[in-house]
């Protein structure tokens, strides 16, 4: 086991969150299996797109599917949690199927320059599509402690790990790892022995944030005050019941609407639903409180959007 830095977010050896919302671990597996699940599709049926071509000095944001989506940006095309595997599982066997197909195909992805990999779940990090990308555009991979490792096994000549609020300039402009609330993990002996987190990408007049995989918690208005306010935010609306369970992981659509509030977004955009059934709700009740949380907190639609697998939308 590595050796990491003590902080308030490790002891050494783990890595926890500070807030102390640590989930309910595997204790609490039994009892959520036995929740009943809404039924969703087997499949939903839409037209992959090619990615759009990038005019000027714009930024477009296309929604692959899950966390995968494809920056097309002034200074290079980046892809955050590149995930097209079939299910999300060990070696795509086991593990939920996806029933969103990608909105653009693996092979129709431009040049890839920089990939973002927020965490090791399956849902976030498929090592198939990595290794894909990684053998044919030879990307910067900037990732979360403890895992270069896996991406260097993959074949990425550099693979660079932050901690939280660590910024790198490796690249072309800066990137800064953010806080996260959430846990780690690919098998039973592994939990939490990498960190979680999420990005800030210093874009040619255009702040962007990518937010991983987080339940709601402080930090999201402590990286808007630190680093806010925002021209781009993607953050997850899904994978939230029950909210026994799931609470202190994933945000649901009411704390995702607050976490646009809290980071000062101008714009943000939804991600991580519809693709995988990782939990109870049903696929479109989301959109469905997304679209009714945004009324209560006084939230134009426009400034929260959501995009269907191969949507794409130009940031002004």
């Amino acid at each position: 086991m590595t050796n990491y830095p003590t902080s308030d977010h490790c002891d050494g050896k783990r890595f926890f969150n500070p807030s102390g919302a640590n989930g309910v671990g595997l204790a609490g597996v039994p009892k959520y299996l036995r929740t009943p699940k809404a039924r969703w599709p087997d499949h939903v049926p839409l037209l992959q797109q090619l990615p759009p071509a990038r005019a000027g000095d714009q930024t477009t944001i296309t929604m692959i599917g899950h966390s995968t989506l494809l920056w097309q940006t002034p200074v290079g095309n980046i892809i955050t949690d590149p995930v097209f595997a079939e299910r999300v599982g060990p070696f795509e066997l086991i593990g939920p199927r996806r029933v969103r197909s990608p909105g653009v195909r693996r092979a129709d992805l431009p040049p890839i320059d920089l990939i973002l990999l927020s965490h090791n779940h399956y849902d976030h990090c498929d090592v198939a599509s990595l290794r894909t990308i990684i053998a044919r555009d030879h990307p910067l991979c900037i990732t979360t402690l403890g895992n270069a490792d896996l991406l260097r096994k993959l074949g990425a000549a550099n693979a660079i790990e932050l901690d939280w609020w660590q910024q790198s300039d490796a690249w072309r402009v800066p990137v800064t790892l953010i806080p996260a609330q959430h846990f780690s993990g690919r098998g039973l002996l592994d939990r939490n022995h990498s960190l979680w987190g999420g990005f800030v990408v210093e874009l040619p007049g255009c702040r962007a944030l990518f937010a991983g995989d987080s339940g709601y918690g402080a930090h999201f208005a402590e990286i808007g005050t630190r680093l806010g306010p925002f021209d781009l935010a993607c953050i997850p609306i899904g994978a939230y019941d029950p909210r026994w369970f799931m609470r202190d992981i994933h945000t649901d659509p009411e704390e995702a609407v607050q976490a646009h509030l809290d980071l000062r977004s101008r714009l943000s955009v939804a991600m991580h639903w519809g693709t995988f059934q990782l939990t109870a709700e049903a696929i479109n009740d989301p959109v469905e409180r997304l679209a009714r949380a945004r009324v209560a907190l006084g939230v134009a639609d426009e400034a929260f959007r959501v995009l269907d697998c191969g949507q794409s939308i130009v940031l002004p």
